[in-house]
C-alpha cells in the first residue's frame, strides 16, 4: 500500500542505537494493522492480540504471531491488562502498543507496563492521570495559560450542586465524562427542567465506558469548530506541534469527516494553537503523541482548551499527508529512547488532507450503528495520494461487540479544493454491500456547497440536516440498463457443466421473432416492472416514468454500455434477489422479489409495539407488565457499541409483554416490549 511518507532528512534519526525488536500490539481492527505495517518496515516483529469473535481476523493474518486472549466482550479480553503484559513476556516484546481505545488511555496499565519492565508505547502515566481528569486538566492549563471555558470542574457531584453551576454558568450547558472522550458521556443542555435526565444518562454512559461516573459542566459555545493540534515529545526535553487539524463536522459527537489543515485560520492563529498545544504537553511532563482538543468560536476566533487525548488519534493520517511523517514510526522510535526525527523548524506543511470514516451504520436513522457480513467490499486503488486505513476484507463480519468503522479514506491534495475533489471520486470507489453504511452520506456532505466553503461548525449536520438527506430522485435511465444487464448475465439455462453449449445464457437472439420480456422488479419498496425488448444491437428498456435504448453492452467484472447515446460504467454485485449497482451518480439497490423483511419491518413500527431500531444489547428495563406508560416515557435502555439509545414508549398505554431480559442481545426489530391499548374511560 503506497502512502505519502516523505523521509525528510535529519540528523535526529540515526544517531542512537536504541531500537525495538518486537511488540506486542493491545487492539484490533484497523490500527492494529496500520501499526503493524509501519512495524514491519522498520524490521520490528509483532504480537497480535484476538478476542474469540476475532479469530479469523484481518489484523490476526497480519502478525507475524496472534495469540487468544478471551471471549467477545472487551471487558473479558482487550481491557485485561494482566493479561497483555503476562503475553509480551511469553513472546519476548520489549513493548506494547496500545492503539487507540480500550487501555490506550488507562493510566494504571501505563503503571502496570513499567512495574512488569514493558514499555508502554505511550505518554507516562502521570501524563495520562492529568490529562485523562477533565477537571484537574483545566487547573493545570489554566496555570499554563492556556486558554479555558467557563465551568465547574470540581469534586461535589450532587446533583442540586451540579444544576446550581449550570444555572451559574448560564443555559446552555455542556455535561462531560470527567475521564474519557469519543463523545460518550457527553450531553447538551438547553434548560433547567431537562438537567436531570441529562445528568442520570452522562452518568450512566460514563460508567459503563470509563468506570467513572463524575461529570463537569462547561458552557456550551453555541457556533464552535473543533481543532485540535498534533503534538509530540521526546524524553530529552523537545516537543513539538504538527499542523492543526479541523474536525467540526460530526454525529453523536463523534468526528466523520476531518481536515488538516483546519481552513480560514490565520498564520497567527495557527501560530497560537500551535504553542498553546506545546506549553499544554510540557505541563504534565508529556511524551509520544498527543493530540490537543480545542474548541474554537467562529463568531469570535478565539479558542479554548477542552482536553488532551493522550494516544494517537484515529484521524492521525491527515497529519502524515501534510506533513510527509509516519507517526507511528515517530512512536516506535521515542518508545526505543531515540530523540524525534523532526524539531519545530524542520516541519512544513505542504497541501491538504481530508479523512472520510466509513461506517456501518444508517446515516437515514439517526445514524444508528450496524453490524454484518461484508459481503461485498471494493476499495479505492490506494498511491500516494489515496489511502484505505482498513482491518476488514470482503466477507468479513462487523461484529455488534466493537465500533462499526470499515475503514478510513485518506485523500491528500496541493490544495483544499482539488483534495476535496479527489475525495469525492474516491468515495464513489468505495463500493460496499450486504449493510448499509454511511458512503453516500459522506459523498453527499463532502458535495454541500456550505463544506466546500468551509462554512462549518459541530452544528453542521444538524443545521443542515435537510440538504444532507434530501429527497432521493428517481432511479436513473442508466442504474435501470446496468441493473438489466447485471440480471442477464446471471442467467444459466443449462446446468454449469455445460458451459460450452451455446444455450448456456439467455440472449434474446431469435429467428424471425423478438424476445420481449417483463422484470417485475423492486426499487426503494416500490414495485418496477421494466419491459425489456431485445434488438440486435442490445435492448430497449421501458417502464413507467422511463425509457432506455441500450447498445454495445459488455459485462465481466464491471459493466459498460451505451444508454440512450451516453456511454456508461459501473460495478454491480449480485446478493441473493439483490442487486447492487454503483455509478458514479451512486449506488442503488434493485430486487427480483419484494424485501423479504417487509412485513417483520412493518410489524416493528407498529404503535403497540417497541422494537429495536439496530442489533444490540439490551441493557435496562425501566417498565413492568400491568404497568401504565405515558407517550415517549423511556421504557427501555439499549447499547450497541458503547452507544446508549433510549427507547421510548410510542403511545399512552399498558405494558402487556416484555420479551427480552437485561443482557440479552437483540436483532434489529425484535419486538422488546408490547403495550396494549388503555380502557376507555
Amino acid at each position: 500500500m503506497a502512502w505519502r511518507f516523505i523521509r525528510h532528512a535529519s540528523t535526529h534519526v540515526g544517531t542512537e542505537s536504541k531500537h525495538l525488536s518486537k511488540i506486542l500490539i493491545a487492539n484490533r481492527g484497523e490500527i492494529a494493522c496500520r501499526i503493524m505495517r509501519t512495524a514491519r518496515r522498520m524490521g520490528i516483529r509483532t504480537v497480535a492480540v484476538y478476542s474469540d469473535a476475532d479469530a479469523k481476523a484481518m489484523h490476526v493474518e497480519m502478525a507475524d504471531e496472534a495469540y487468544n486472549i478471551g471471549p467477545a466482550a472487551s471487558a473479558q479480553s482487550y481491557l485485561r491488562g494482566d493479561k497483555l503484559v503476562d503475553l509480551a513476556h511469553k513472546t519476548g516484546a520489549e513493548g506494547i502498543h496500545p492503539g487507540y481505545g480500550f487501555l490506550s488511555e488507562n493510566a494504571e496499565f501505563a503503571d502496570l507496563c513499567q512495574s512488569n519492565k514493558v514499555i508502554f508505547i505511550g505518554p507516562p502515566a502521570s501524563a495520562i492521570r492529568s490529562m485523562g481528569s477533565k477537571s484537574e486538566s483545566k487547573i493545570i492549563m489554566s496555570a499554563s495559560s492556556v486558554p479555558i471555558i467557563d465551568g465547574y470542574h470540581g469534586d461535589n457531584q450532587q446533583e442540586s450542586h451540579l444544576l446550581a453551576e449550570a444555572e451559574r454558568i448560564g443555559f446552555p450547558v455542556l455535561i462531560k465524562a470527567v475521564k474519557g472522550g469519543g463523545g460518550k458521556g457527553m450531553r447538551i443542555v438547553h434548560e433547567k427542567a431537562k438537567f436531570a435526565e441529562a445528568l442520570e444518562s452522562s452518568r450512566r454512559e460514563s460508567l459503563k465506558s470509563f468506570g467513572d461516573d463524575k461529570v463537569l459542566v462547561e458552557k456550551y459555545v453555541q457556533l464552535p469548530r473543533h481543532i485540535e493540534v498534533q503534538v509530540f515529545a521526546d524524553h530529552y526535553g523537545n516537543t513539538v506541534y504538527l499542523s492543526e487539524r479541523d474536525c467540526s463536522v460530526q454525529r453523536r459527537y463523534q468526528k466523520v469527516l476531518e481536515e488538516a489543515p483546519g481552513p480560514g485560520l490565520s498564520a497567527e492563529t495557527r501560530k497560537e494553537l500551535g504553542e498553546a498545544a506545546v506549553r499544554a504537553a510540557k505541563a504534565v511532563g508529556y511524551v509520544g503523541a498527543g493530540t490537543v482538543e480545542f474548541i474554537f468560536d467562529a463568531k469570535t476566533s478565539q479558542f479554548y482548551f477542552m482536553e488532551m487525548n493522550t494516544r494517537l488519534q484515529v484521524e492521525h493520517p491527515i497529519t502524515e499527508m501534510v506533513t510527509g511523517t509516519d507517526l507511528v514510526e515517530w512512536q516506535l522510535r521515542v518508545a526505543a529512547g531515540q530523540r524525534l526525527p523532526l524539531l519545530q523548524d524542520e516541519i512544513k506543511v505542504r497541501g491538504h488532507a481530508f479523512e472520510a470514516r466509513v461506517y456501518a451504520e444508517n446515516p437515514e436513522k439517526g445514524f444508528l450503528p450496524g453490524s454484518g457480513p461484508l459481503k461485498f467490499m471494493r476499495t479505492p486503488t490506494p498511491s500516494d495520494t489515496v489511502r484505505v486505513d482498513t482491518g476488514v476484507r470482503q466477507g468479513d463480519e462487523v461484529t455488534v461487540h466493537y465500533d462499526p468503522m470499515i475503514a478510513k479514506l485518506v485523500v491528500y491534495g496541493s490544495n483544499r479544493a482539488e483534495a476535496l475533489a479527489k475525495t469525492r471520486l474516491a468515495l464513489r470507489d468505495f463500493q460496499v454491500a450486504g449493510l448499509s453504511t454511511n458512503l453516500e452520506f459522506l459523498h453527499q456532505l463532502a458535495s454541500h456547497p456550505k463544506f466546500v466553503a468551509a462554512d462549518v461548525s459541530t452544528h453542521f449536520i444538524q443545521d443542515n440536516h435537510a440538504s444532507l438527506f434530501p429527497p432521493k430522485p428517481p432511479i436513473s435511465p442508466a442504474s435501470v440498463a446496468l441493473a438489466v444487464l447485471a440480471l442477464q448475465s446471471t442467467e444459466r439455462i443449462v446446468k454449469p457443466g455445460d458451459a460450452a453449449s451455446p444455450w448456456v445464457t439467455c440472449t434474446g437472439r431469435r429467428i424471425n421473432d423478438t424476445l420481449v420480456r417483463t422484470l417485475a422488479l423492486t426499487h426503494r419498496g416500490k414495485e418496477l416492472s421494466v419491459e425489456v425488448t431485445h434488438t440486435p444491437a442490445g435492448f430497449d428498456l421501458k417502464w413507467e416514468g422511463g425509457q432506455a435504448t441500450v447498445s454495445h453492452a459488455a459485462v465481466d467484472t464491471g459493466i459498460r454500455a451505451t444508454v440512450n447515446g451516453v456511454v456508461v460504467k459501473g460495478n454491480y454485485t449480485v446478493l441473493g434477489s439483490d442487486v447492487h449497482i454503483f455509478t458514479p451518480d451512486g449506488h442503488e439497490v434493485v430486487t427480483l422479489n419484494p424485501p423479504a423483511f417487509a412485513s417483520s419491518a412493518a410489524s416493528s413500527t407498529s404503535s403497540n409495539a417497541l422494537a429495536a431500531p439496530m442489533n444490540g444489547k439490551v441493557e435496562r428495563i425501566n417498565c413492568a407488565v400491568g404497568q401504565t406508560v405515558a407517550k415517549d416515557q423511556a421504557l427501555v435502555v439499549m447499547e450497541a457499541m458503547k452507544m446508549e439509545l433510549v427507547l421510548r414508549a410510542p403511545r399512552d398505554g399498558k405494558i402487556a409483554k416484555i420479551l427480552f431480559t437485561p443482557g440479552t442481545i437483540v436483532n434489529e426489530n425484535s419486538v422488546i416490549v408490547e403495550l396494549e391499548p388503555l380502557p376507555k374511560a
